[in-house]
């Protein structure tokens, strides 16, 4: 199998690296000011939802189950980190993606001297937007049917781990889809073709997609994490995707 896994740290460490570069900033503080809203108003409706409903339970039960409310919270509080993991870069992202392609388009020319081809932000928002549907359109179909493939599994008798792969497995590549597209789509790469530079090397896209995942799953990390994710994933493109007609020399400075 084609990839590394070493390879999907390496990028995103020096996504790390890149957002700190002076210029980028607009780029960045926008999408995360968008993102701390996000989180803060979903964490409060999902918190006074959460409340409210166990409150009505606890009504319900007798006064020696009240112990239930703690192992509930806890559960609560798990099911809110998959949550997060799972959805929360899907909206923020949908808000920030016309400023996470000029964060991809302004970190490809640092790291090679040249740019896709320049747009205003009036043919931007429109495309990148246009763009994100179409993503989360393949990621609704498609995870429909692993949604029905782990149900299937879950009641046969000895296939909960490969349930737990498949799951682990399709958010990983969602998450790596998700931002390499950015790149990818400013030179305005056809979807289906980027899926298949993806495939072309799954160790290297399933590990990137993963930590991103993990980190996305995390509260207030998660914030951080998008910028860096886009970041890490134009070095992933320059360095492996473009095509070689369209890529410029890689810069010592920023390896």
């Amino acid at each position: 199998m084609r990839g590394n896994p070493a390879k999907a740290l390496d990028y995103l460490s020096r996504g790390a690296h890149l957002i700190t570069t002076p210029g980028l900033r607009r780029f960045i503080v926008v999408p995360l000011l968008a993102n701390v809203v996000v989180f803060i108003l979903t964490t409060i409706a999902l918190v006074h939802l959460f409340s409210d409903v166990l409150t009505m339970l606890m009504g319900w039960l007798p006064g020696w189950l009240e112990f239930l409310a703690w192992v509930l919270w806890a559960v609560f509080a798990l099911a809110l980190l998959v949550f997060y993991g799972y959805s929360f870069n899907l909206l923020t992202n949908l808000i920030a993606a016309p400023f996470y392609g000029f964060l991809a388009e302004k970190i490809e020319t640092k790291l090679t001297g040249t740019s896709p081809p320049e747009e205003t932000w009036a043919q931007l928002i429109p495309r990148t937007l246009g763009r994100e549907l179409v993503k989360l359109w393949y990621f609704f179909t498609r995870g429909l049917l692993v949604l029905l493939v782990v149900m299937i599994s879950w009641f046969i008798p000895g296939l909960n781990l490969i349930v737990l792969a498949i799951t682990t497995l399709w958010a990983a590549w969602c998450m790596s889809v998700q931002y390499v597209d950015y790149p990818a789509d400013n030179h305005q790469t056809p979807f289906p073709q980027l899926r298949k530079k993806l495939g072309a090397a799954p160790l290297t896209s399933y590990s990137f997609g993963g930590l991103v995942m993990l980190g996305s799953m995390i509260p207030v990390v998660n914030i951080f994490v998008m910028p860096i994710a886009v970041a890490g994933a134009t070095v992933y493109w320059v360095e492996e995707m473009r095509e070689e007609n369209d890529v410029g020399r890689l810069r010592s400075d920023v390896r």
